[in-house]
């Protein structure tokens, strides 16, 4: 497994990362086929795990807790607060008061003293930047929290925090954790420059466009919008193919799946390798959710695409799209709620 370094951390990273919110209720509730996955991820040479207070209520966390002890040294572990944890408005978000408490209930969760990247799971529009800069910077100081970065911000947002950081002598966002795939490449217009005019490490999620690019949708047919996903309606727009936008998606995926099979690899295999091409990107998060996936998606580590295979992809995706806007998962705030658009 290639290493490359986390941004301007000094930290030596796995080209993939290993993604854990499919395990516990969310996914695969079974906590002993969980830490088996992360231990052979780990003996496959990964050393980045990613989790969160929010997947499966900590349940997550609790998993690589067990999977790690006695070999805690080798990890380099990243968790992330910010997004709601429950009903009480002030069960998420970036605030001081939040982010020290769930930073503990993380650390107790994860069997350890400290992790080595804390991320924003998403922008706080309620919360001052520098707020959430100042208590960051006094975890890190603690000894809590080794470096810290933001995840699925907008480019200006990015900036934003840059600026904060150095005018108020803060610790800055190290890294970047945006959504990335074939099918989604937005970041590609700001938020990956972004991310490289300030030295920042980018773990990209979503490389396989949330199933999208796994090589199990062919036709129309072969999506199923009811039984046992509990998609929500916003989840929906992402697959329903009588969409316009998604019906682009499926076009897609079947010149892609053409053009894999010219290239003599799984469809993964080069959705994954499109990711790690981008010279912005420094390790890809791979989400599996049983050993089978995990096995599937390792044979295709050190897979480099040519530079003509990438040219075709620019044809059938063209630099920058998202081809469903959805799957952008950033939504402006003033966008969707009226009261900031009305006096």
């Amino acid at each position: 497994m290639k290493r490359r370094t986390l941004g301007g951390t000094g930290i030596s990273v796995s080209e993939f990362a290993l993604g854990t919110m499919m395990f516990g209720s969310f996914g695969n509730g079974d906590h002993d086929e969980g830490v088996r996955i992360i231990n052979r991820a780990l003996d496959a040479g990964i050393n980045f795990v990613d989790t969160a207070d929010v997947y499966s209520a900590g349940e997550s966390e609790e998993i690589v807790g067990k999977a790690i002890k006695g070999r805690r040294d080798e990890v380099v572990l990243s968790t992330k607060a910010g997004l709601q944890t429950g009903q009480e408005d002030n069960h998420g978000g970036a605030s001081r008061r939040w982010l020290v408490r769930q930073l503990e209930a993380s650390l107790r969760r994860l069997g350890t003293d400290h992790v080595d990247l804390y991320q924003i799971h998403r922008p706080d529009p309620r919360t001052d930047v520098d707020e959430t800069l100042a208590a960051l910077t006094d975890l890190v100081r603690a000894g809590k929290v080794r470096a810290v970065g933001s995840s699925t911000f907008p480019a200006e947002q990015i900036v934003e925090a840059q600026w904060a950081a150095e005018r108020r002598g803060h610790v800055r966002f190290r890294t970047e954790q945006p959504p990335y795939s074939i099918l989604a490449r937005g970041v590609e217009a700001a938020v990956l420059p972004a991310a490289q005019k300030y030295g920042m490490g980018v773990l990209t999620w979503g490389p396989l466009s949330a199933g999208w690019l796994s090589g199990r949708y062919t036709q129309a047919a072969d999506i199923d919008l009811t039984a046992g996903t509990g998609r929500t309606a916003f989840e929906r727009h992402k697959f329903d193919p009588s969409l316009p936008e998604n019906a682009r998606k499926l076009q897609a995926v079947g010149e892609l799946s053409k053009l894999a099979d010219e290239a003599g690899l799984p469809l993964p295999h080069l959705a994954v390798g499109f990711v790690l091409s981008h010279p912005a990107v420094t390790s890809v998060i791979i989400g599996p959710r049983t050993m089978e996936h995990l096995d599937s998606l390792l044979t295709g580590a050190g897979v480099v695409l040519e530079d003509d295979v990438l040219d075709r992809i620019d044809e059938i995706v063209p630099p920058g799209t998202d081809l469903n806007p959805a799957d952008n998962y950033h939504v402006q705030p003033a966008l969707t709620d009226k009261s900031l658009r009305r006096r």
